[in-house]
């Protein structure tokens, strides 16, 4: 998103440089200046050189010139104001204090909005256009594709025991899983005890190009999530390359399907079974869902995205 957000100000004439404390790991060719890791007279010295102020996240350590120079800030909220587990410890609730020194929030669902920021502007993330898209030539033969990092808040575990359900339920049908993270092994270990090693196969991760390709080929791309996801822009890259999101009831995640997407109760293997039963069973809304996904993409497109930014951007100026 910061990419993005650079990309989106850079075209529309705004001068910009990013400033980072990330090592630099960035093959392609920026055309905005990137100052990674700044010393203290660094970022006084780019913060006084600026109009505007935009933090993707509130982040404290980048914050503190804003205390001697009043300029006007933007905080663009992605995730939740709090631990893993729900906790608030002190830092968050600084963060929420510091929502109330900018000029502007915009989070990136209702979800968001609701929960960190009721007077927020909501922006819901875009997904890359040019990439993520239909690809001709490529049979759609298999069912179901689940894409995230491995870990136990993803959900991968009721995928496939969703898969195994479906079999005993005289379903024959297939399950790929593209990513990789710490619950690897387990998830493998769940598909051997199962005996669903022809049903359930393992990618690893996949990028670019390959991962494109990979989705064409599927029907439906599964987001069971048991974590409240912020937004859900796995279901929009599966959507854009042809697949029906099934997604929990999670967070943003009904935000980013909307009207072309099938809702399950979270955490529960029934409903999400049920789901996909309703679905399977009825071409109808098969078809439904894939004439809504036109729209819906649509209003998930980097320059329709990118537009509402820079409305809301001038509007900080326009106020002052």
């Amino acid at each position: 998103m910061t990419l993005f957000l650079a990309k989106t100000l850079v075209n529309a004439g705004y001068e910009v440089k990013v400033i980072t404390w990330t090592e630099d790991a960035h093959d392609e060719k920026l055309v905005f200046d990137v100052i990674r890791k700044p010393t203290f007279g660094r970022m006084l010295k780019e913060y006084y050189w600026s109009d505007i102020i935009i933090e993707n996240n509130p982040v404290l350590r980048l914050s503190w010139p804003l205390f001697i120079l009043k300029k006007p800030l933007i905080i663009v909220l992605h995730t939740w104001i709090n631990r893993s587990d729900g906790s608030i410890n002190w830092q968050d609730k600084l963060k929420n204090l510091w929502l109330k020194r900018a000029s502007k929030v915009i989070v990136v669902s209702n979800a968001l909005r609701q929960k960190c920021a009721p007077n927020a502007l909501v922006i819901e993330n875009p997904y890359r256009t040019g990439e993520f898209k239909i690809l001709e030539n490529i049979k759609r033969e298999n069912d179901f594709v689940f894409l995230g990092r491995l870990v136990s808040d993803k959900g991968a575990h009721l995928a496939i025991l969703a898969i195994q359900k479906l079999i005993t339920l005289g379903y024959n049908t297939n399950l790929t899983i593209i990513g990789d993270g710490p619950e690897m092994e387990n998830l493998k270990q769940m598909v051997n005890q199962g005996g669903l090693n022809k049903n359930v196969i393992f990618t690893g991760i996949l990028k670019g190009m390959a991962l494109v390709k990979m989705l064409n080929h599927y029907k439906y791309i599964l987001v069971p999530s048991v974590w409240e996801e912020p937004f859900g822009l796995v279901a929009l890259e599966g959507m854009a390359c042809g697949c029906i999101p099934i997604v929990s009831d999670s967070g943003g995640l009904p935000d980013s399907v909307g009207k072309a997407g099938i809702v399950f109760e979270r955490g529960n293997l029934n409903s999400l079974v049920n789901c996909i039963q309703d679905l399977l069973n009825n071409p109808y809304l098969q078809n439904k869902l894939r004439t809504a996904a036109e729209n819906q993409l649509r209003n998930h497109d980097s320059a329709v995205i990118g537009e509402k930014y820079i409305e809301a951007i001038n509007s900080v100026f326009k106020t002052r």
